[in-house]
């Protein structure tokens, strides 16, 4: 497996990933985070059962972004706004250890089919991607 767990709790995964992850399409800053992601994306769907902590920090995703700055994100008050709201809305505490494939379920359920994710990041710079699906 390509991805190595950073502690004994799982992979770390910010809460709001878990929706970028269902629209992905191959697009990012930079063809090292697209690389990157898609083989994130390509080991959970392959892993559903591997163990993750949702947190809102910076995680395996942040590793190849340009927006890292080592210990944590330059948009850190927008990404924290997203974090907390999907933590809120699937009823999760920040440091939930999880499985992947559960964890993605409830977001799905949650949010996704109840139309909220444009309330939650519908500013972010990739939405027009998500907006088309």
């Amino acid at each position: 497996m390509f991805l190595k767990k950073e502690n004994k709790s799982g992979l770390k995964l910010r809460p709001h990933h878990g929706m970028c992850f269902e629209f992905y399409e191959g697009k990012g800053y930079s063809g090292e985070f697209t690389d990157h992601m898609g083989k994130i994306i390509k080991n959970f769907e392959s892993n559903p059962n591997q163990i993750i902590t949702v947190t809102a920090d910076t995680d395996i995703v942040c590793k190849h972004c340009p927006n890292n700055s080592g210990l944590c994100c330059e948009s850190q008050s927008k990404v924290m706004k997203y974090d907390n709201a999907v933590l809120e809305l699937c009823n999760l505490k920040d440091k939930t250890t999880i499985e992947y494939g559960k964890f993605r379920e409830i977001v799905r359920n949650k949010i996704l089919r109840k139309n909220l994710r444009k309330e939650i990041c519908g500013d972010c710079q990739w939405n027009s991607i998500c907006e088309k699906k």
